[in-house]
């Protein structure tokens, strides 16, 4: 699987970190504890079984355009009930047609994540992967403090079968 994602300015990034370490205290399931390098806060645009010929100079070019772009924080939630704890990134016309330019950019692709098609994607900031509704109060009131507001500074994609990323797009925060 490659993905295409968002990576946060240095003060969200920074926030978001905060946030993992705040409910990896309190005994919460958390991002924290992923120790591989590859792992920092991001948003999913896309998911694809692997890149078509010309996509990756597409989407290094939309994004280039696209980046920085302002970004909002929503709620802190649970998606499904019992899965991610995140948090809701609001969808502003910005980032909508970002995302809607990337899936048209891997039109081609084979394997494009449903979860990630428009009218279905919910842009989100993963805080812990496995996380009962039940601890929902408690993150919220861990996380009741944080920034509500940053921006999306530049962009990766993630190779699951290599476990590595690769930057799109001009040179940004250091990739791991």
């Amino acid at each position: 699987m490659r993905t295409v994602e968002l990576l946060c300015s240095a003060e969200l990034d920074a926030a978001v970190r905060a946030g993992w370490h705040r409910l990896t205290a309190v005994g919460l399931p958390s991002l924290d504890r992923n120790t591989h390098p590859t792992n920092r806060p991001h948003l999913t645009l896309a998911a694809v079984d692997e890149f078509p010929p010309g996509a990756v100079a597409r989407l290094a070019a939309l994004l280039d355009d696209a980046l920085p772009l302002p970004v909002r924080l929503g709620e802190v939630a649970v998606l499904d009930g019992s899965a991610p704890l995140v948090w809701l990134v609001r969808p502003d016309p910005e980032l909508v047609a970002l995302h809607r330019a990337v899936w048209a950019a891997l039109a081609d692709a084979d394997g494009r994540s449903p979860w990630h098609a428009p009218g279905r994607w919910q842009p989100h900031l993963s805080l812990a992967l496995r996380f009962r509704d039940a601890d929902a109060g408690l993150a919220h009131a861990v996380l009741r403090a944080e920034p509500r507001a940053g921006a999306f500074v530049a962009a990766r994609s993630y190779d699951s079968a290599t476990r590595t990323v690769t930057p799109l797009g001009r040179a940004g925060p250091p990739t791991c």
